[in-house]
């Protein structure tokens, strides 16, 4: 079986695939102080609980925006299973992952993985709108190459920035209002937040299709897009799996 791993700032994705099949995964806090020992602590019993036999853990990829913790995971599956992780990057992913980019190396490793994931699902053109920590959006062009893409603050980032700004602004839930124009002070934040995240999300897609020529499938990945993509009127699939996806598919590219 298939240990991938997505260490975001916020959030780390885990999953376990048996072939192309996703068993299980899960969403858990992101702790740049996690030692490899205390990643053990949490992984073993979240595979437990589903059924999983962590000793058939024989293959396994990581996908990591913090440094840090990408030496304490490969510990922790080197420990555990005996087995090291691939690293994905541009260069890991180069048979399925063209860039004109001018330093593909400094493209980052979910970046990486959203486009290898989305080119084969939906093929090209196609753009990935990445809502984590920061939204991330990906261009992949007619010619199944990445372009580039644009990163912005993602909704939490805002919506903290905000309220710990603002002295009288209190926390929101991240849920969308009925309306556009609150009638209290948290309908109006939220407004501001929700909305107003669709809304540019739309803009810049759009201008993205004018830098292009042409228009492309938008697919929404990370771990408010199920949220999001009813309010954005240019995404077109949800897939919250998307990047766990192209870590699988990286690793069997290197396989071959």
């Amino acid at each position: 079986m298939l240990l991938v791993v997505d260490i975001g700032n916020t959030h780390t994705v885990v999953g376990i695939y048996d072939g192309r099949k996703l068993l299980a995964s899960w969403r858990i806090g992101t702790n740049r102080l996690n030692t490899s020992d205390e990643l053990r602590s949490v992984l073993t019993p979240l595979m437990q609980a589903s059924g999983i036999d962590s000793a058939a853990i024989d293959r396994a990829a990581i996908a990591s925006v913090v440094p840090q913790l990408t030496s304490a995971w490969q510990k922790a599956v080197h420990d555990a299973n005996g087995i090291d992780m691939l690293c994905c990057n541009a260069r890991t992913a180069a048979g399925l992952f063209a860039a004109d980019y001018p330093h593909p190396h400094e493209i980052g490793a979910d970046r990486v993985a959203d486009a290898v994931a989305a080119s084969a699902l939906y093929g090209a053109p196609v753009v990935v709108v990445d809502f984590g920590t920061a939204t991330n959006i990906e261009v992949i062009n007619r010619e199944g190459r990445f372009v580039g893409g644009i990163i912005a603050p993602g909704l939490q980032t805002s919506a903290a920035a905000l309220t710990s700004h603002g002295a009288l602004l209190p926390a929101i839930e991240l849920s969308a209002p009925l309306q556009p124009i609150g009638t209290n002070t948290v309908e109006a934040i939220q407004s501001g937040v929700m909305l107003g995240e669709a809304d540019r999300v739309d803009g810049l897609v759009r201008r993205i299709f004018r830098q292009l020529g042409y228009e492309a499938t938008v697919v929404a990945t990370g771990g408010l897009a199920e949220a999001m993509a009813p309010l954005c009127e240019t995404i077109q699939v949800v897939n919250p799996d998307l990047t766990l996806e192209g870590l699988r598919l990286i690793l069997e590219a290197q396989e071959r």
